[in-house]
């Protein structure tokens, strides 16, 4: 009996002495404690760059290069400095094109290259906003008019020419819909990858695309034949959702298979934390701060806030460049998961596991 404890006592030799330093890292790198602190450092960060991103473009809205029509013609004497009154107000930060009449002026409107159109009236001076055009611009232009008409003692009458819907008196319901769009696009993608897992990169492409189609249209069907708040073109308006929802689902599976669990960072640094704040949809691109209003022109939520309002207010007038970002985007994205399809943590085998065992 003695014998047997003895040899019992040699026994504990391997398993019975403290692990190593070296032994408890690598047992706690394979615990699920590593994510869980990594994660703890990534939400933190995000939650501070998402405050700040929103905070730094939208807070203080600031005017940078400001398109405006200036109507040539017979001027009142005080047209000249009205016109220079608005410029020191609004600290040089408008872009003056001179039309020889007003109707140049008003197509130049229609097109989006200015915001806001100047011009004599009788015995003052008349401004022509366009709130469609961005709410916070035709504000801010209404506003400093105001005040540069009674520093100089000219008569102003202000008239908008494009005005908001009834329903969406901020200019913001366009911007809210994209956003819906943009998150739930990639939240669909990223649920796919939890939850259909051994779909084939085709399925998966396909899938994405059922899911912005029937999404898309929920969303524009609520916002128009459920809340009344806007009322869309609807089948163009349905197709900018469709197309935002299957970009933003494409880019986070791009991602995805190139790296893996963590796909989700770059996702929403790009479409949230830079893009949405950029879009130009909550405050037009002249007040953001310039590097922003450049930048969000060539991101997908800048592309379909884009779009949208176009499609929406200005019909007969739309660009093809909104279009070509989101379409550039879902290719490129589309592209780099199909080359690298091998890489997804996604997919099945083609052959059932006991028939590739046999061969």
């Amino acid at each position: 009996m003695s014998h047997d404890a003895t040899d019992g006592h040699g026994e504990h030799g391997a398993h019975g002495r403290p692990p190593t330093r070296r032994e408890k890292w690598e047992t706690y790198k394979k615990s699920p404690y590593v994510p869980a602190v990594v994660l703890l450092f990534i939400l933190a960060a995000a939650a501070g760059l998402f405050a700040g991103s929103y905070t730094y473009a939208m807070a203080n809205p600031t005017p940078h290069r400001i398109p405006a029509a200036v109507v040539e013609g017979p001027r009142t004497p005080y047209a000249t400095q009205f016109v220079t009154g608005m410029e020191k107000a609004l600290d040089a930060s408008l872009e003056l094109h001179r039309y020889p009449d007003q109707k140049q002026a008003r197509a130049a409107m229609e097109e989006q290259k200015v915001f806001v159109i100047l011009r004599s009236e009788g015995d003052g001076v008349m401004m022509e906003l366009a709130a469609a055009s961005g709410a916070t611009v035709a504000e801010l232009h209404a506003d400093t008019g105001a005040k540069v008409a009674e520093g100089i003692g000219v008569p102003l009458t202000v008239t908008d020419l494009k005005p908001l819907q009834k329903g969406d008196p901020r200019g913001l319901a366009l911007f809210y819909i994209s956003l819906a769009a943009v998150i739930i696009g990639f939240v669909g993608a990223i649920q796919l990858s939890v939850h259909a897992r051994a779909l084939l990169p085709l399925e998966r492409i396909l899938f994405i695309l059922a899911h912005a189609l029937l999404g898309g249209f929920t969303i524009a069907a609520v916002v128009d034949w459920v809340l009344g708040a806007l009322h869309l073109p609807f089948v163009e308006s349905w197709l900018i959702l469709a197309l935002t929802m299957f970009t933003s689902g494409m880019v986070f599976t791009m991602f995805n298979t190139l790296i893996g669990r963590w796909a989700m960072i770059p996702t929403w640094g790009l479409m949230v934390l830079l893009g949405n704040p950029s879009s130009g949809g909550a405050v037009s691109w002249p007040l953001l701060p310039s590097v922003l209003g450049h930048i969000g022109r060539w991101l997908p939520p800048g592309a379909s806030v884009n779009a949208q309002h176009t499609a929406v207010y200005y019909q007969g007038h739309q660009y093809v460049f909104p279009y070509l970002v989101l379409a550039a985007w879902s290719l490129v994205s589309c592209t780099v998961f199909w080359v690298w399809r091998h890489r997804h943590p996604g997919g099945r085998d083609h052959m059932p596991e006991h028939a590739a065992t046999a061969t």
